[in-house]
């Protein structure tokens, strides 16, 4: 038994692997204009073949049986590589943090719920326009200085 399940991580990494693959060529084809032109011509033999069927029930279950199918199947293969995209960006974006001046405790707040953030992005918003003021008070007052040392002069 404990062979069987030293196997199935294995199995089920071997699994994620080869769908990760085709997950990614799917998308990267279904992005070619390519692609397009193909789907655009599927539908318009489709369409001009609506008179030898004489528009029949089946001839109109064919299309939307087909899109249906494809629709479906392409929900998941982008949800795929959405949160692949997603999770790598997040992993760079955090070694930047990490790396840079930023704060160190902003790594991983991805797994905060949504009140957390809001509360996060609520006080960086804060810090940010305070940081706004002191910036314009510092310009205001360097201009003062200016001033005043052009009168002394």
């Amino acid at each position: 038994m404990s062979n069987k399940n030293k196997r199935e991580p294995a199995r089920n990494g071997d699994m994620t692997r080869v769908f990760a693959e085709i997950a990614n060529w799917t998308s990267q084809a279904a992005g070619r204009a390519s692609t397009f032109i193909l789907a655009a011509l599927v539908v318009f033999i489709w369409a001009m073949s609506g008179p030898i069927f004489h528009y029949s029930d089946t001839w109109q279950l064919v299309i939307n049986t087909g899109t249906t199918i494809i629709t479906f199947l392409m929900v998941f293969l982008i949800q795929s590589s959405q949160n692949r995209d997603s999770a790598a960006i997040q992993v760079k974006l955090d070694e930047l943090i990490r790396v840079s001046a930023a704060q160190n405790s902003f790594v991983g707040i991805e797994h905060l719920t949504d009140a957390e953030l809001e509360e996060i992005r609520i006080k960086c918003e804060t810090r940010a326009e305070v940081e706004k003021a002191g910036e314009r008070t510092v310009e205001e007052t360097a201009v003062k200085a200016e001033i005043a040392s052009e009168r002394a002069i």
